[in-house]
């Protein structure tokens, strides 16, 4: 059972060779190609270079995009073609181009690739059963294996897109997915601040587990990121007092955005440096597993640039509180990291006049984006007064047309269902991107550094053993 510091880094890869006889080596690539799990070197996909017999009969089917499959046993290639069997013939053809790309050396056979390293007990046992065998080998110098992250439970699968989105996690990187998702939830939430909204949000997040409609059946899989943001939107109507607008059914816990935009605006700029120093964290730790400390020390996402945003930071309290001790403290740490990323930044440019000059325009560059960035979650207060501020007017609207008559009434109830289906439909997909650009821009930004390589197993399902039809019961025959 992997442990809980396992699941912050990506799925820890080997580097395994599928070793076989020459006489099964097309058992144990079928065998490989089922279980999905390995990403093999030294292989295109079918239809680069010089194609194979499996390959020239699919091409003259001339059938269109079809899922391959592979056959447990050789087929008869003419029989597929005579059968149209382009599934079988697409297989053939993806395991054609392993086969010839395989080394060879005696009688023996194999390809190099990279594993999961929890899947390579099971594989190894089943590629015993043909004759092979996974043999591991020592990872090659220079060259990162592909990454993988953690997809094994449903909160994961439905966070993994939104970092996919981004980029591929370089593998010495932590792996933000839960991270990642948390915080933009909380954003959303912020910014989407509506009991009302909230719980829509969440029957929404319900109805796709069902798998209701059947329209968006394909985006099942996200509905626990789905129902996070309900429960944010519906914490912060809560502490904002908004059920479906000011309706007044729910008491105001924390502050009313309308009559409050500045200590709102206080607590989204505050949210956003915490957010930011989780993020330089991040990044240290990301710049040590790729350089080493001097990596990390330099790097203006790694210490340097941490020390800048702090130093800001407590300069920027001294001034509020008028406090010259920290806004000095605050002044000589920024300097300090300032100093160190120079050198980083310089070393980097190779030095020279030209180098000096680049220099200075990137530490001009690091200070104006941590004050950018930082005054840029300015916009979780915006869209919340926004969100609250489209609830009013539709409430007041409401409860002005009840007031005369039931023809008024009936006006009211059709405000209220119309001016809340647009409030809603439009928030959300503003809160939602918006949450999305700050995400990449101002966190990932320093998360990331670098891309890393995708982990593309070779994945062909087997296809199952046709099962002949029972023997008829023989009859008795009396005499």
């Amino acid at each position: 059972m992997s442990s809980w510091a396992d699941s912050l880094t990506p799925a820890r890869m080997d580097r395994v060779a599928v070793v076989a006889p020459r006489a099964v080596l097309r058992d144990a690539l079928v065998c490989v190609a089922d279980a999905g799990c390995v990403e093999l070197d030294g292989a295109g996909e079918p239809g680069h270079g010089r194609p194979g017999p499996a390959a020239r009969r699919l091409q003259a089917l001339g059938a269109g995009p079809v899922r391959p499959l592979l056959s447990p046993t050789a087929p008869d290639l003419d029989a597929l073609g005579a059968a149209g069997r382009a599934d079988l013939l697409a297989g053939e053809a993806q395991l054609e181009t392993y086969h010839e790309a395989a080394l060879r050396h005696g009688a023996a056979a194999a390809l190099a690739g990279w594993c999961p390293a929890a899947e390579v007990p099971r594989l190894s046992a089943r590629l015993a059963r043909t004759g092979g065998a996974l043999v591991p080998l020592r990872a090659p110098r220079g060259i990162d294996p592909p990454t993988r992250l953690h997809d094994t439970t449903t909160v994961r699968r439905s966070l993994v897109p939104l970092v996919r989105t981004y980029g591929t996690v370089p593998y010495a990187d932590v792996d933000p997915t839960l991270p990642a998702g948390i915080a933009y939830v909380a954003m959303f939430g912020m910014m989407f601040g509506d009991a009302g909204h909230g719980l829509l949000l969440l029957l929404g997040a319900l109805l796709l587990r069902t798998g209701r409609p059947r329209r968006l059946a394909s985006l099942r899989p996200v509905w626990p990121f789905v129902a996070g943001a309900g429960v944010t939107s519906t914490l912060a109507g809560l502490a904002y007092g908004e059920f479906f607008g000011p309706t007044g059914v729910l008491p105001v816990l924390w502050l009313n955005p309308l009559d409050e935009p500045l200590r709102l605006l206080a607590a989204a700029i505050a949210v956003g440096a915490i957010l930011l120093a989780l993020a330089y964290a991040a990044g240290i730790v990301n710049r040590w597993r790729e350089g080493g400390p001097s990596r990390a020390l330099y790097a203006a996402s790694g210490i340097a640039g941490a020390a800048v945003f702090l130093g800001l930071a407590v300069l920027a309290a001294g001034a509020a509180t008028h406090a010259p001790v920290l806004a000095v403290i605050g002044s000589l740490l920024a300097l300090a990291g300032l100093a160190l990323a120079g050198t980083g930044l310089f070393t980097a440019s190779g030095g020279g006049a030209s180098g000096a000059l680049q220099t200075g325009v990137q530490l001009f560059d690091v200070v104006i984006r941590i004050g950018s960035n930082t005054v840029s979650f300015a916009r979780l207060a915006a869209f919340g007064l926004t969100h609250a501020a489209l609830g009013a007017i539709v409430w007041q609207g409401t409860t002005a047309l009840t007031g005369s008559g039931p023809v008024g009434v009936i006006a009211g109830c059709l405000v209220f269902l119309l001016g809340n289906a647009l409030a809603f439909a439009l928030e959300a997909l503003v809160a939602g991107v918006q949450a999305l650009r700050l995400e990449f821009y101002e966190l990932f930004s320093r998360v990331f550094d670098a891309e890393g390589r995708p982990f593309r197993p070779w994945h062909v399902p087997t296809q199952a053993p046709s099962v002949p039809p029972a023997a008829p019961p023989a009859m008795e025959v009396t005499t």
